[in-house]
């Protein structure tokens, strides 16, 4: 049989878009049914078998590649690009440990602004609302015309404040006064104090 590669006119470093267009152009050149009725038909079909033998054998080689790739560290070595839907699909399932490992078998360089998104996207699921902060911002950095990536960071970074600030949700501005804070310990401690049948006479519980 011949080279593959060389039946649909590509080379061996092409990318795999690369050899789909490949492909469809020729499919549409010699796909029988523009040979209806035409002398050259038998030869057409002969032509189109080889065309899809050789995208089958190259795409074929390409996947047995790239699951042997994944038995490396970090679960593989492939280019992210073409999991990130799928780690989408899981995060939106709730499979946070499956997406959390395909995320981390992509490669360092090949980590780009998406891939630090939907990483960011797993710590937050997970409560982990700093680093989630961290890694949207590197996305926002990368991108930062994408607002989806800004809405990340801003959500991740308005959880991460309320992680530390436990009693900002109280208060006549939605924060807690020093003054409401001791006041009411000041009534709990008078409550505790009262002696025969006396009214708490504290300054606090007045």
């Amino acid at each position: 049989m011949k080279n593959p590669y060389e039946v649909l006119g590509v080379s061996k470093n092409a990318t795999d878009d690369e050899i789909k267009n490949a492909y469809r152009t020729l499919a549409r050149k010699y796909h029988p049914d523009n040979y209806t009725d035409n002398p050259l038909s038998d030869l057409a079909s002969e032509k189109m078998k080889e065309i899809n033998d050789a995208y089958d054998e190259i795409i074929n080689s390409r996947k047995h590649n790239s699951s042997n790739n994944s038995n490396n560290a970090y679960g593989g070595s492939y280019s992210g690009s073409t999991k990130f839907p799928e780690i989408r699909n899981l995060i939106n399932q709730g499979r946070l440990e499956q997406a959390q490992e395909l995320l981390d078998g992509v490669l360092p360089q090949s980590r780009d602004a998406e891939w630090y998104f939907l990483n960011g996207t797993v710590l937050y699921r997970r409560g982990w609302f700093d680093q989630a902060y961290t890694s949207f911002a590197t996305a926002v950095r990368m991108n930062p015309q994408n607002p989806e990536y800004r809405n990340a960071m801003n959500n991740a970074q308005r959880q991460s404040g309320a992680q530390y600030n436990p009693y900002r949700s109280y208060g006549s501005q939605g924060e807690c006064s020093a003054c409401d804070m001791c006041q009411g310990l000041m009534c709990a401690d008078c409550l505790c104090e009262m002696c025969g049948g006396n009214l708490c006479s504290c300054v606090g519980c007045r």
